[in-house]
């Protein structure tokens, strides 16, 4: 993650299955600078990890993140989301099932609403998937920071089996296809 001046940061929140694969994706992106996991869309507030992996608290996890607009544009950002994790399975990313897998972009404006609701129209209409997206497109409304422990956990547990098996895949399909956006 890139850590240059602050202003005019942006922010983007995505629910793309396993908060700790999206994590480590976006944060070898060009142009971002900060990303934390958290939990959003749900109905409990302050919610713990175990209200949210039980699936009562109706939360996603997701991330959310900085980034600059003059070096990684909202519709890059969204090209890579749409990439890295399956749009077209209600409440599942591969073995990890419930709600709080879903596949949701929280806008934070309506640029972002309109733009992500353009990209699932286009992938729609390409036939980019066999089977129908079912990502949601919704209103950031309250943001909860997930406990200190699935922060960067990615590049703290890298010889985990979950890392080893799920997210060293993804990151190496994600360098193969986006080499031009990851920073160097």
């Amino acid at each position: 993650m890139e850590n240059n001046s602050q202003e005019n940061l942006e922010i983007a929140v995505f629910a793309g299955g396993c908060f700790w694969c999206t994590e480590a994706v976006f944060q070898k992106l060009r142009g971002v600078h900060s990303v934390l996991p958290g939990y959003t869309g749900g109905n409990t507030d302050n919610p713990t990890y175990e209200q949210v992996s039980s699936g009562s608290a109706g939360h996603a996890e997701v991330i959310k993140f900085e980034y600059d607009p003059k070096l990684i544009s909202y519709r890059d950002l969204l090209e890579v989301f749409f990439a890295t994790h399956d749009p077209t399975t209600l409440n599942r990313q591969g073995n990890d099932v419930g709600t709080q897998y879903r596949s949701s972009i929280f806008y934070t404006s309506e640029s972002q609403k309109e733009q992500a609701e353009d990209i699932i129209t286009e992938l729609r209409e390409s036939h980019s998937y066999t089977s129908p997206i079912v990502t949601t497109v919704e209103p950031l409304t309250k943001f909860y920071e997930a406990e200190d422990y699935h922060k960067n956990y990615f590049e703290r547990n890298q010889g985990a089996p979950y890392c080893m098996v799920v997210i060293n895949p993804k990151i190496k399909k994600f360098k193969e296809k986006f080499a031009s956006l990851i920073q160097e």
